[in-house]
């Protein structure tokens, strides 16, 4: 069965997280996932402020509901490190490791992580060797604790202009040269739409590489039902080829969160 889950940091941004969670669980929703768990994102950027983990933890034992996943480092790299920069490698395991309790805490058994903007004067291969060197080191380390670090690409033609990743092949060939079965990748459908487009052919090729799919309407970055993509035969395809895990709604409503919420369970038949 794949569990659609509803990422708390871009729906009802004016009320605390922990009141976020309590309106997904009233949707019918059962599972959330969130960014960091030391920022706060208010609608526009992100605040320095640590998220009461104890208490999300409280409420989500109250509500039934899980935590799929939340993010080891930002895009840019300026939070937790960056995997292109071999002199950020103890930066980002460092992080890795402070991360991985909260993990624990929340029952949460995936992490994602980002590769940071390009390096200027570096080639692409260095830079990707620098990943590989990194995640490497990291895979020991999630493997013990029994968690999945999931390799994420973004597009830079519209929301993250200088990352490093924006191809998913080329993440699908570091992930296989770091051949770990606890790194894996997460397809972000609205951020490879607008980089690679033929989105179900590359996720049948790739299907056992990945372990968590993104999702907004293209383009806009709104509901899915506002989008050049067909997310109902997306949604559709990917249960047919035997997909068994999460698959996050992470856009902007473009009206009230609730009725887009409740529209977005109605378009995919949840």
């Amino acid at each position: 069965m794949v569990t659609v889950t509803v990422c708390i940091e871009t729906f009802f941004v004016d009320l605390p997280y922990e009141e976020r969670i309590k309106k997904v669980a009233r949707l019918g929703y059962k599972a959330i996932e969130f960014w960091f768990h030391d920022h706060f994102f208010d609608g526009k950027k992100l605040i320095p402020e640590k998220k009461d983990l104890k208490e999300i933890k409280k409420v989500l034992d109250d509500s039934g509901l899980k935590v799929t996943d939340f993010v080891v480092n930002s895009p840019e790299g300026n939070i937790g490190g960056s995997l292109v920069k071999p002199e950020d490698k103890a930066v980002y395991l460092s992080r890795l490791k402070e991360v991985i309790p909260f993990a624990h805490l929340l029952n949460c058994h995936r992490l994602i992580t980002c590769t940071g903007n390009s390096v200027k004067g570096k080639s692409s291969k260095e830079q990707i060797e620098s990943i590989i060197e990194t995640l490497g080191e990291a895979s020991e380390i999630v493997e013990k604790e029994k968690i999945i670090l999931m390799l994420e690409p973004l597009n830079t033609r519209v929301d993250h202009p200088g990352y490093f990743l924006d191809s998913f092949q080329e993440a699908v060939e570091i992930v296989k040269k770091i051949n770990h079965p606890n790194v894996r990748l997460l397809y972000d459908i609205y951020h490879m739409q607008i980089m690679d487009g033929n989105v179900l052919s590359t996720i049948k090729e790739n299907i056992d590489l990945i372990s968590h799919f993104h999702s907004a309407g293209v383009p806009g970055r709104h509901e899915l039902s506002e989008s050049e993509l067909n997310y109902p035969f997306i949604f559709k395809k990917i249960k047919e080829m035997g997909y068994q895990g999460y698959f996050g709604l992470e856009y902007w409503p473009s009206k009230d969160p609730e009725k887009s919420l409740r529209e977005t369970k109605n378009l995919l038949q949840i």
